[in-house]
């Protein structure tokens, strides 16, 4: 990797998985490497790990992620060339059971520090992995052999960045490996941290404000990525697919939720950005509800209603307000 700011273009345009930028750094396309800049080099394997990475780091560290800007996470593939570069980097930071090819190609790296966000705050069993969802080799179904409940039905949920107080449990463990391993620099990256977990802080705050008051305290989801959320804010996340967005859902459930909209006055179904909106809308018209977004953050793109973590977090904030009736 070079520490100059360009974008890649040729071999990464021509592979469906090239490697995505972030917003503080990219890769240069005349180095194979993601270690040789004079910055402490941590390959982020998707947007929540990418923006943590950016603001602990800030100065210090050169980020790239695995995951492009607008492609859906739970299905990446990597490049040889990007698990090259992954080995070459000072440091990774991943969310282990959301991504298969990348959990794959780190554990057979030999990259010196492995961070896994996973480890950080404690995962947990949502039941949403019973609903209809189809796609073999998406994250859901490896989360389940990897981290199986006692049941042995059911995936830990892997969406703990949507709680900001998980989130900035994680935040810290990430500072507190920065530091480890970038001991030069671990005041700034403690001071950093701390800024951050103000910022999450406040936006919890916000939440447990916004939605203290509502008229109703279920909402729907395309996809089931909203469970830390809602236990944080003593909501009722119902998802039209399990933990895997790209699923059909059951006619049965499809009734269900039909049936579920009358009875607890939900007004809407929220859809995301990078997952199609076709089975949320077709819902919507059957069951006379509206639609709207609620951003998963899996991704920041120029549809995302704002430019990072926190000022999408606040969009959905508005929305879930709107949804539920907030007072």
């Amino acid at each position: 990797m070079n520490v100059r700011r360009r974008r890649i273009s040729g071999i990464a345009v021509t592979a469906a998985t090239a490697l995505g930028l972030g917003t503080l750094s990219a890769c240069s396309s005349d180095s194979s490497a993601a270690g040789n800049t004079d910055k402490f080099d941590v390959v982020a394997s998707f947007y929540p790990m990418e923006y943590l990475a950016e603001q602990i780091g800030g100065d210090h560290v050169n980020v790239t992620t695995l995951t492009e800007p607008g492609q859906e996470p739970h299905d990446l593939e990597l490049s040889a060339k990007q698990t090259a570069q992954m080995g070459e980097a000072d440091a990774v930071l991943y969310l282990k059971s959301l991504q298969p090819a990348v959990d794959e190609a780190i554990a057979q790296s030999d990259v010196k520090t492995k961070i896994d966000a996973a480890t950080l705050t404690k995962l947990e069993d949502h039941g949403n992995v019973e609903h209809d969802h189809g796609g073999e080799e998406h994250a859901d179904e490896h989360a389940e052999e990897e981290h199986s409940s006692e049941g042995g039905e059911h995936a830990l949920d892997p969406h703990v960045w949507l709680d900001p107080v998980k989130y900035a449990e994680i935040a810290q463990g990430v500072a507190e490996s920065f530091e480890k391993a970038d001991p030069d620099h671990a005041d700034d990256y403690r001071k950093n941290a701390e800024a951050l977990a103000k910022k999450l802080s406040g936006l919890d705050t916000a939440f447990k404000n916004g939605l203290a008051k509502t008229d109703s305290k279920v909402f729907f989801t395309n996809h089931a990525a909203f469970g830390y959320l809602a236990e944080r804010y003593g909501l009722t996340q119902e998802a039209i697919n399990g933990l895997d967005p790209e699923s059909e859902p059951s006619p049965a459930r499809i009734k269900e939720l039909q049936e579920e909209a009358k009875a607890d006055g939900v007004t809407t179904v929220f859809y995301e950005t990078l997952v199609s909106d076709k089975t949320a809308k077709t819902l919507a018209k059957d069951a006379g509800l509206k639609t709207d977004v609620l951003d998963p953050l899996e991704g920041i793109t120029d549809k995302s209603k704002g430019e990072d973590y926190v000022g999408v977090m606040e969009a959905n904030l508005k929305a879930l307000e709107t949804a539920l009736g907030a007072k």
